[in-house]
């Protein structure tokens, strides 16, 4: 279990096999999917499994990087995920994160992310990272502009209005 970086109440670390009734409640509520295209994805322990083992361990032996654990250290709870993924689609690093409802609104989702972008501005070779949120999710538009983020672009996909939001990290 390799541990990536720590703040306050936060251990953000890489995913293994024993997350894998984490990642399925972190993802099974409706709400945390609203935005994402993701609904329906992870309905299962099965899902769940494997989307750690196809997704993210395959991406940190092929990038050293994708999203990783949000471990709440009052806890030892995981309760979500943050960081980045080289994406295709995008043809570049998209920063991301995913939260149980139950930790929403209390500034995890920034606070993660944020030790995330100072990890990767000490750690590793990215300079430009892309963040999209669909317009009407303001909660994470609002994330995002914390992180220090700006406004890029807007496009349309799967019948919402995306805003782009970017960052460099090197200077």
């Amino acid at each position: 279990m390799k541990i990536i970086t720590e703040t306050e109440r936060l251990i953000i670390r890489e995913f293994n096999l024993g997350d894998v009734q984490a990642v399925l409640h972190f993802n099974t509520p409706e709400e945390v999917n609203r935005f994402t295209g993701d609904a329906g994805l992870c309905e299962s322990l099965i899902d769940a499994e494997n989307i750690i083992t196809d997704i993210w361990l395959k991406e940190y032996q092929a990038h050293g990087f994708a999203r990783w654990a949000i471990v709440l250290k009052e806890t030892n709870t995981v309760i979500g995920f943050c960081g980045f993924k080289k994406e295709t689609r995008i043809d570049g690093v998209d920063i991301g994160y995913r939260l149980h409802p139950d930790y929403w609104g209390k500034g995890y989702a920034t606070e993660a992310n944020q030790a995330c972008i100072e990890y990767a501005k000490k750690n590793m070779d990215l300079n430009h990272v892309l963040g999209d949120v669909v317009h009407e999710n303001t909660a994470s538009a609002n994330v995002l502009k914390k992180l220090g983020m700006g406004f890029q672009s807007q496009y349309q996909e799967m019948g919402f209005e995306v805003d782009r939001y970017e960052i460099f990290l090197k200077d």
